[in-house]
């Protein structure tokens, strides 16, 4: 007995096929040689600090040199409707001083805030996949620990601004 695909079959594997397309297209990417930030046109790779990125619904990427900057999008008005995900490094795994990979998606991420550890402008934000590296960087680098659910209020609150856009208002 011989197979016969039905049109309902076919359907559905090409459905399948649809979502699995998806599902890759709102992968981390690796930031090329002359990727720049979206908010701020820095290079990407001449910065040491953890990175992020936002992968939006179409499969477009920006990528950010401060997390300030990532948050300023994500936690935005404009910022949730056309995102698909977003992702950090994980700075347990990751140089400090030329990150590459170990993305890993920011709403399962640990932060660090206020830390004395430096970024491409200046005090910044890391970033770990486990809340004991995330500990023991606060332990050497001072800050605080937080999960993802408790960056955004503490964003919110703090009115953060990117540290190039703070700097630019100050010099109004």
């Amino acid at each position: 007995m011989r197979f016969k695909p039905t049109a309902a079959a076919l359907a559905a594997l090409l459905v399948l096929a649809a979502c699995g397309d998806a599902a890759r297209s709102l992968a981390a990417g690796e930031p090329g040689d002359d990727a720049v930030c979206a908010l701020d046109g820095m290079s990407i790779k001449d910065y040491p600090g953890p990175k992020a990125q936002l992968v939006f619904k179409d499969g477009r990427i920006d990528y950010f040199c401060t997390l300030a900057e990532l948050f300023e999008v994500l936690f935005g008005d404009d910022g949730r409707h056309a995102v698909g995900a977003s992702y950090v490094q994980d700075m347990g795994q990751a140089d400090w001083n030329k990150p590459r990979g170990h993305w890993i998606a920011a709403s399962t991420a640990f932060y660090v805030l206020d830390s004395r550890a430096q970024g491409a402008m200046g005090p910044t934000i890391a970033t770990f996949a486990s809340q004991q590296d995330a500990a023991a960087f606060a332990a050497r680098e001072g800050g605080r620990v937080l999960d993802f659910k408790q960056v955004q209020p503490v964003m919110h609150a703090s009115g953060a601004k990117p540290a190039h856009q703070a700097h630019d208002d100050s010099m109004r």
